[in-house]
């Protein structure tokens, strides 16, 4: 069975450059191993990273090891529900690619505050052109 987005459809690749998700697969899918629930589709701003970074989780800076090259604003990104939702409270969420985040992202964040962050933001920046 597919997995599904918090639409309720099937749930839509995140983003492959930089390829991402839990398990790097370009989708925001998760399991029993990803305890942080890396399932909301962000497309990151300077804010949002200067947020994450100040409460701790620096997203800028490559780290190799864990095949992360770090983000620079507009990358899309699966971030962690509760991180998402920190940065909501404090004013500075990510816009959310709402068919690209997994359903499970309801389990810590309400749709109505992913809804109010939504944004259609195609895979490739060029389909955005006429």
């Amino acid at each position: 069975m597919a997995e599904r987005n918090v639409l309720g459809e099937e749930l839509q690749p995140c983003g492959t450059d930089p390829l991402t998700g839990f398990y790097r697969d370009g989708c925001c899918s998760t399991g029993p191993d990803d305890h942080g629930s890396h399932t909301i589709c962000a497309v990151v701003s300077a804010e949002f990273l200067e947020h994450q970074r100040r409460i701790g989780n620096d997203l800028s800076t490559p780290m190799p090891q864990y095949r992360f090259p770090g983000l620079v604003p507009g990358d899309r990104w699966c971030v962690t529900a509760a991180n998402w939702l920190r940065a909501h409270h404090d004013g500075c969420a990510a816009g959310v690619v709402l068919a690209c985040t997994h359903e499970r992202a309801l389990e810590v964040v309400p749709l109505d505050a992913l809804r109010a962050h939504a944004v259609d933001v195609p895979l490739d920046p060029r389909d955005l052109q006429g």
